[in-house]
């Protein structure tokens, strides 16, 4: 009968040396795995950037682990995956050591604290030089974009302290207007709202136009369309004989702005009118026309639409003077702008 083996005993480099007069093993001898990575063949100075190739960030996984324990006891193997942390008098840390912090440090700034970028933005936004190069900058861009398409130039100019409202739902007397408007405040929002002249449709004389441009305000402030405040811009067109047989198509327009005390009328330029078209617009109103005392029953432009080819009642204007009722309208308007300006309080402006 054979006596039993004696207990195995760990030996080498990684075991704690065997006890004085203690049998040799029989067997191969079995040696535990090693406590840690191997030290040898590399090091880690002081002065290696462990940052490099992270972006200038703390890599968030180790750059290798390492496992602490106290020595094993004699013929115990040991299991590295096994070994909790030791806690006691060991001072044992990894030489490399990484933030609790992972918020991104290129993100973080103080903006209450001097200088930096929050602080240069707004040291140069009070500059009065610096404001009129970006002003500049935003009167080129655009200028630009409504170059490139002019379709963009109400949308882009629209808004600001400038709310005007013209009497009207045509194109040719809104957007002339707003033109006008925007040019001469920078921006200005201009809309249009049909108002009532309560007129003959083709007024006689001055007195008639200013009556039927100051109507057209009055029937919107009466049914509340605008309140009553509301800055509002009124274009009518008027035929007048300014010499025997002189006819001329001429447009008035008044701006009414009761909030700051303001009324003013100007005209647009005279355009010639044929004594016999006139005529023909006198021969088509009847005679006891209810509104005859203030102008016609058929306007001027029907009369030449009618006897003169390729020419329209909205805008004959173009083909007797190569200048576009809308042109003349604008011309006028901005004058009128221009004068509404250097009347309002400057807050205002």
């Amino acid at each position: 009968m054979q006596s039993p083996a004696p207990p195995l005993s760990l030996s080498g480099p990684y075991g704690a040396p065997a006890p004085l007069g203690a049998a040799a093993p029989l067997g191969p001898v079995l040696s535990a795995p090693p406590m840690g990575p191997p030290s040898t063949g590399f090091s880690v100075s002081a002065g290696y950037d462990i940052t490099r190739g992270h972006a200038g960030r703390t890599p968030q996984t180790p750059l290798m682990p390492s496992f602490s324990s106290a020595s094993p006891m004699p013929g115990i193997i040991t299991n590295p995956m096994m070994q909790q942390p030791v806690s006691g008098g060991l001072d044992v840390s990894s030489p490399i050591t990484f933030p609790e912090d992972t918020e991104d440090p290129r993100g973080a700034a103080d903006d209450s604290a001097p200088g930096g970028l929050w602080g240069f933005f707004k040291g140069v936004a009070g500059n009065a030089m610096v404001k009129t190069v970006l002003d500049k900058t935003k009167h080129s861009v655009e200028s630009m974009i409504t170059t490139l398409d002019p379709g963009m130039a109400p949308y882009i100019k629209s808004g600001g302290d400038m709310d005007v409202v013209v009497t009207s739902d045509k194109e040719v007397k809104v957007s002339a207007v707003r033109d006008a408007f925007q040019e001469v405040f920078g921006s200005a929002m201009v809309t249009g709202e049909a108002g009532q002249s309560n007129i003959a449709p083709q007024p006689l004389g001055y007195a008639a136009g200013v009556k039927g441009a100051q109507e057209r305000i009055d029937s919107l402030r009466r049914a509340a369309v605008i309140h009553e405040k509301q800055p509002v811009v009124s274009v009518e067109n008027f035929i007048a004989e300014l010499f025997p047989d002189k006819w001329f198509d001429i447009g008035c327009l008044i701006l009414d702005d009761p909030g700051n005390g303001i009324h003013l009328e100007t005209f647009t330029q005279a355009t010639p009118v044929a004594l016999e078209h006139v005529q023909q617009a006198q021969a088509l109103t009847p005679p006891d026309y209810n509104l005859r005392w203030s102008g016609l029953l058929v306007t001027v432009g029907e009369v030449l639409e009618r006897s003169v080819p390729n020419v329209s009642r909205t805008d004959w204007h173009q083909a007797f003077t190569g200048m576009s009722r809308r042109q003349m309208i604008y011309s006028a308007a901005k004058a009128l702008a221009g004068m509404y300006k250097q009347r309002l309080p400057s807050r205002t402006m």
